[in-house]
């Protein structure tokens, strides 16, 4: 129980509501694609499903992250948004209650998180958080009110960029886990890792999504094609990363395994994405799949179960079910590239989102059975 002048973790909130939404919502919206369910207005087509994914479902990860302990006030009024937001896009994606809820939660995170990441980091790396932050918050609040005035046309170009810059968080918070952990863990073992966070390789990744998101929100079709080479480069640096962790000495430690898979699928999601604009390889919707399924939700699921693990348990071991459920997101995330790349039927999409749910499930079971142990922060 929270003792009265104590800040909760906002963690404690925002995870089993994403989860919960992520379990219920996103895979709804396949099975409306296809007519087994009623179609709600915010799920009816692409845009919806994308918008309730990338800020719905991923900003409420993000809040929960990094937000922090906070005043019980900020926890409730951007929960009271998030929730809102959520509640009426779903319902009337382009009302002004839809439009209001949603901005507002993105100014309210964007409030309580650019400032302290901007101030903290002395090196520009370590300052690379604010600016993503800010970006995905002007995206959605760009997204939302574009939705509102009936203009779909920039909205793919704008949830490409989204990804772009979620991606590009997603690189460097899990490198920023994964180096001490797998150094850690190699020291226990009386080995020395020399290669740990790599700054230069860190650098050369967001230098270059750097390029791509700006080249990206450029209106010359001629330019896709150097977006694409960026990603290819940026996927390069990142596999020579990931692979500069040796993932042989830490097979006992399935929570860095999992981290290291999520990495592996920014590669894929990369190069998928710069097939798709180099080569038309892939559809462009499909090849996004690689990292709005396999990387974020690999990377989300473990990152909420590893949080919870550590803080209530004091410990980053986690019940094998929940390494079943990040391998289903794994699943999920083939079964939804190969929906989009080969005429089977509905099987594929199908496939895709019973894993996607029954993984963010037994996730909410975990989040919400493990959820009493944690010691708020005073202040």
């Amino acid at each position: 129980m929270f003792v009265p002048g104590q800040r909760p973790f906002a963690y404690l909130y925002f995870f089993p509501v994403a989860a919960a939404f992520s379990a219920i919502a996103l895979p709804w919206s396949v099975l409306a694609r296809f007519g087994l369910v009623l179609a709600l207005p915010g799920l009816a087509g692409p845009l919806g499903h994308a918008h309730e994914m990338l800020f719905g479902f991923a900003m409420a990860v993000v809040a929960g992250y990094l937000l922090g302990p906070q005043p019980r006030r900020w926890i409730r009024l951007m929960l009271a948004l998030w929730l809102v937001g959520r509640l009426a896009f779903l319902g009337w994606p382009g009302s002004l209650f839809a439009g209001i809820a949603n901005i507002g939660f993105l100014v309210a995170l964007a409030w309580r998180v650019v400032p302290r990441f901007s101030r903290s980091a002395k090196k520009w790396r370590n300052k690379a958080v604010a600016p993503l932050i800010l970006g995905l918050c002007i995206a959605g609040s760009l997204f939302q009110m574009l939705y509102m005035a009936g203009k779909s046309g920039p909205l793919y170009g704008l949830l490409l960029e989204a990804i772009l810059l979620l991606s590009t968080l997603m690189f460097f918070m899990a490198g920023r886990m994964l180096a001490p952990g797998v150094a850690g863990h190699l020291n226990k073992q009386g080995r020395e890792l020399e290669a740990r966070v790599q700054p230069w390789l860190e650098g050369a990744v967001l230098a270059l999504m750097g390029g791509a998101v700006v080249l990206n929100l450029l209106p010359w079709e001629a330019l896709r094609p150097l977006v694409g080479i960026l990603l290819v480069l940026a996927a390069v640096a990142t596999l020579v990363r990931l692979l500069r962790w040796p993932a042989r000495y830490c097979l006992d430690r399935p929570d860095l395994i999992a981290l290291m898979t999520g990495y592996l699928w920014l590669v894929v999601g990369w190069l998928s994405i710069a097939a798709a604009l180099l080569v038309e390889l892939l559809p462009l919707g499909t090849a996004l799949h690689g990292l709005t399924i396999g990387a974020l939700g690999t990377l989300t699921l473990t990152v909420m179960a590893r949080t919870q693990a550590q803080r209530s348990h004091k410990a980053l071991r986690m019940p094998f079910v929940l390494y079943l459920a990040i391998a289903m997101i794994s699943l999920s995330a083939l079964a939804r590239l190969v929906a989009g790349s080969v005429p089977m039927g509905m099987g594929p999409y199908l496939v895709a989102a019973a894993c996607w749910s029954l993984a963010y499930l037994v996730l909410l079971v975990f989040l919400l059975r493990s959820r009493h142990s944690p010691k708020p922060s005073p202040g």
